[in-house]
């Protein structure tokens, strides 16, 4: 039996256009699945699932969850996605805190974001030998190299270090102009765009990008045609439509 009395807390998934109240067809992110539903405000309501006043844990699983019902919610409606984690004590707070002082704001956020989603792209080499290749193209960082190898370590110790800066920044030419490849293929598809930090040696590209949904299938064809661009050199991971976090502007705290 689920004990009620200690689900007074609210778990917030996101943020809607919907005067109803509503039971999306979702299960929760409490350990007990319980019931995803709508809390209108106006012509605007917030999803949320009964849940303890408590943090909750970065888990896999809680994670997956959390996404879960905003891909459910996202079959059906524009949302403006909450991050992971916030709960509040109770609805009177939700809509006391939330969505009336910010109501203006939030349905402007969600007239921007209609008809519009999300996709995300990361490319990497597909693996450690374009090291290799893009240090054999360069002149100097062979030359330098092959006067290396035969002499011992502790001789050329000051030669290595430099070796290596001529490396790194032959790899950083390179992935700027494999990235702006991809770049210039895909940005005149896209509303708006964030690139992000690569995460990884291999990365070349990290973005994300926010446009119309009637433009989804000419972006999945500029993506294939990358794909055969690069050949086996390029290994592409492409997302979507995903929530809108990259291009939401919404934090929450409550007093």
């Amino acid at each position: 039996m689920i004990e009620t009395d200690i689900l007074t807390g609210k778990y917030v998934y996101g943020i809607i256009r919907c005067a109803d109240a509503r039971v999306i067809a979702a299960r929760g992110i409490h350990e007990q699945g319980l019931r995803v539903y709508t809390l209108p405000y106006r012509d605007l309501a917030v999803v949320i699932s009964d849940s303890p006043y408590e943090e909750y844990d970065s888990s896999r699983r809680n994670m997956m969850a959390h996404t879960r019902v905003l891909e459910a919610v996202m079959q059906e409606y524009t949302v403006l996605p909450i991050c992971f984690g916030v709960v509040a004590p109770d609805a009177g707070t939700i809509q006391e805190q939330l969505l009336a002082p910010r109501y203006a704001d939030l349905v402007a956020q969600l007239d921007e974001l209609d008809g519009r989603i999300e996709l995300g792209l990361k490319a990497f080499w597909a693996d450690e030998r374009v090291f290799r290749e893009i240090a054999d193209q360069q002149p100097d960082i062979r030359t330098l190299r092959d006067s290396i190898a035969p002499r011992p370590p502790e001789s050329t110790y000051y030669e290595r270090i430099r070796l290596g800066e001529l490396v790194e920044a032959a790899v950083t030419q390179r992935r700027a102009a494999d990235s702006e490849q991809i770049m210039d293929a895909l940005r005149p598809l896209a509303r708006t765009f964030v690139t992000h930090p690569v995460l990884t040696d291999r990365m070349v590209v990290n973005a994300a990008f926010l446009l119309d949904r009637a433009d989804e299938a000419r972006f999945d064809a500029a993506v294939h045609d990358l794909d055969a661009r690069f050949g086996a050199q390029m290994m592409f991971k492409y997302v979507g439509p995903v929530p809108p976090y990259n291009f939401v502007s919404l934090t929450v705290h409550w007093s």
